[in-house]
């Protein structure tokens, strides 16, 4: 069952209504105009509950998103490029994150910096399908993921804090 908080998150991301990917040609505009319209509600309520944690943008066509996430442990702010690409079989399949300058620095995540989402997230997503969008992996695989993951990296000395230059 999905405790009380995720439940809290996820009712503050609008569902999706169309079924399409990347080859549904002029259904997956509509669905990538649904994608936008959640994503900025999400990150909208974020920043109203002081929780803004990422920055996405993607190509023209929806199929490539990147940007930026991050991770405030002990008052450092340590920030992460983020990236994935829009599968085919969009949205049945769930997109798989990448933090790429991670890659390698533990055994939750695969070759690339794609992050494991497996077990939890995987099966959520696929009883969800097509209400479930890119805001729904950001705060059900991503954040979740980062709480976790980055602390445990710190503690082992993996990954450091880096002052902003410039």
């Amino acid at each position: 069952m999905v405790d009380e908080g995720t439940r809290k998150t996820l009712s503050n991301i609008p569902l999706l209504k169309t079924k399409a990917g990347p080859r549904d040609k002029e259904l997956w505009v509509e669905r990538l105009k649904e994608e936008y319209q959640s994503l900025i509600k999400y990150v909208q309520n974020n920043k109203a509950a002081d929780n803004d944690w990422f920055r996405l943008e993607s190509n023209k066509e929806g199929t490539k998103w990147f940007g930026k996430c991050w991770c405030i442990h002990d008052l450092l702010k340590y920030e992460f490029d983020v990236e994935f690409d829009i599968p085919v079989t969009y949205p049945t399949t769930a997109p798989e994150i990448a933090l790429p300058e991670l890659d390698g620095k533990t055994a939750k995540m695969y070759r690339g910096g794609k992050i494991c989402l497996s077990d939890h997230f995987k099966p959520l997503w696929a009883r969800n399908v097509p209400k479930f969008g890119i805001g729904h992996a950001m705060a059900l695989g991503l954040g979740p993921w980062l709480a976790v993951e980055i602390p445990d990296l710190i503690a082992k000395g993996v990954i450091t804090y880096k002052e902003k230059t410039g």
